[in-house]
């Protein structure tokens, strides 16, 4: 026989799952461990089907592009970011990696990671990169609803400023 207490326990549980594992976002202020004072706006959602590391790199990048991040600013250790949203190293050193690997960043054995100096085609590169990536989706949209190549033309000249 089922009492009503099991029932609220049960429900409690199963809200506590959920909140903790499905719809849990965090947003972590993290204090660089070299300029003190300075923070990066860090938010994971375990929810959005995108990697943790992903998550990092993209909004580090973006950080870095539209200049909250500045050339020659530390970013804190893995360890310190791993430990500040709660997650593996091994998560924050894929990140950085990557980071790296694109040229968004250089590290130094001992002394940290620090954002590289920027060179202009690169951002633009990577600014042209993500707007392929939105172009891409509004044209699947587009196709879904049966527009024709000339009417998202029209619109993106229209959106674009254009005629």
């Amino acid at each position: 026989m089922i009492n009503r207490r099991s029932i609220n326990h049960s429900c409690l549980f199963f809200s506590k799952r959920v909140l903790t594992n499905v719809y849990m976002v965090c947003i972590m202020y993290i204090s660089s461990i070299h300029n003190v004072g300075d923070h990066m706006n860090i938010i994971i959602s375990n929810s959005s089907g995108v990697p943790i590391y992903e998550q990092i790199v993209s909004q580090i990048k973006e950080q870095i592009m539209n200049g909250e991040l500045k050339a020659g600013d530390a970013l804190p250790s893995m360890r310190a970011l791993a430990q500040s949203i709660r997650i593996s190293v091994i998560t924050t050193k894929r990140a950085y990696e990557e980071l790296e690997r694109d040229g968004f960043i250089e590290s130094f054995t001992g002394k940290g990671s620090f954002v590289k100096g920027q060179n202009t085609e690169l951002l633009r590169e990577e600014y042209l990169r993500q707007a392929e990536e939105l172009l891409q989706q509004a044209c699947d949209r587009a196709r879904k609803a049966g527009a024709s190549a000339d009417e998202l033309h029209d619109m993106l000249d229209i959106i674009y400023g254009g005629e």
